[in-house]
């Protein structure tokens, strides 16, 4: 049975930095790619981050470009999101999402972990 679960969230103040995990089980995360997410309330889930599972390529939105920074650990078995420099508008819940090798940012995401929340106060 795959798993994600994503950990690393919590309470920080603007400017302060966060470093979420994606770790897995049931599956080896160097062969999928990885998808981070984020739902704010009252708003569409967006991605903000996606590292491909072929060249190791990476996307970023334009929102957090310069300010986060995807990577693998395989020996983990785990995908981090480092977020520095976050602002209140980086306040939601985070989502890491796994798709079929070889998929693009587009995907399908197949498993999809249970979120954890960040909240970046003023």
């Amino acid at each position: 049975q795959v798993q994600l679960v994503e950990s690393g969230g919590g309470l920080v103040q603007t400017g302060g930095s966060l470093r979420l995990s994606c770790a897995a089980s049931g599956v080896t995360l160097r062969y999928y790619p990885i998808g981070w997410f984020r739902q704010a309330p009252g708003k569409e889930r967006e991605v903000v981050s996606y590292i491909s599972s072929t060249d190791g390529s990476t996307y970023y939105s334009d929102s957090v470009k310069g300010r986060f920074t995807i990577s693998r650990d395989n020996a983990k078995n785990t995908v981090y999101l480092q977020m520095n420099s976050l602002k209140p508008e980086d306040t939601a819940v985070y989502y890491c999402a796994a798709g079929p090798p070889g998929a693009n940012l587009i995907g399908p995401y197949d498993y999809w972990g249970q979120g954890t929340q960040v909240t970046v106060s003023s």
